[in-house]
């Protein structure tokens, strides 16, 4: 057996996604591509994407939001969630990362249900507000955690009474609890953390994970009547 906790996580990874997360030739060639262009190796795990499908349909989610792209692999997750008639707004800031995600969507043929917007993030989420955009019923945000309070604020203008929203990354391997952390991801979701407690338009739970990408977790949060 593994001596090193993260070799057991990712050995339990395995296990389960072998078990449970059928093969899928076109989420891996994804995960090629994105390899093969250079993309940081952060992309949600299996299991992970396997989380988000499940939450989508759960919920019968139509509409989705994603802030963070990357190579687009949660993002076909989601979008073969939402099925032909759905639709999945992602927003991505790197063109290169955005080039690469158009490509790993045609090739998994859901591009039809993708709209890929390029930019600072909040920007975008400024023009969809401007825009007078429909509400979506389930956002993920997985983008850098240093706009997450800025990110979360937006997001309530496009969301509705029972809009489920999952932010990723947020117990940065324990480092969160430590409040004179310099970096601007931990004092990110530490704010972030705040402006939920302080929400009163939403109910939140944190839950702490292990996997092959190591020690974090994800806010849960739904959006009250």
């Amino acid at each position: 057996m593994p001596d090193k906790p993260i070799d057991t996580w990712k050995t339990v990874d395995d296990f389960f996604a072998e078990a449970l997360v059928a093969p899928d030739s076109e989420l891996d060639a994804a995960v090629t591509a994105n390899r093969k262009a250079d993309l940081p190796a952060i992309d949600v795990t299996p299991l992970q994407g396997k989380f988000l499908e499940l939450m989508i349909r759960g919920t019968s989610a139509s509409r989705v939001l994603e802030i963070g792209t990357l190579g687009g692999y949660s993002t076909i997750w989601m979008a073969r969630a939402v099925g032909s008639g759905g639709q999945v707004v992602t927003l991505e800031l790197d063109p290169h990362h955005a080039e690469v995600a158009q490509r790993n969507f045609k090739q998994a043929n859901v591009d039809d249900r993708i709209e890929l917007r390029l930019g600072p993030a909040s920007e975008s989420l400024a023009a969809l507000v401007a825009e007078k955009s429909a509400p979506f019923d389930f956002i993920f945000i997985d983008a850098d955690k240093s706009g997450y309070p800025d990110y979360i604020r937006r997001c309530l203008s496009l969301s509705r009474p029972g809009t489920l929203i999952i932010a990723d990354n947020v117990v940065r391997d324990g480092k969160v609890i430590d409040p004179d952390d310099p970096d601007p991801n931990i004092r990110g979701v530490r704010r972030f953390t705040e402006l939920v407690a302080a929400e009163p338009r939403l109910s939140t739970t944190v839950l702490q994970t292990v996997s092959s990408k190591g020690y974090d977790g994800f806010a849960i949060s739904i959006v009250l009547p």
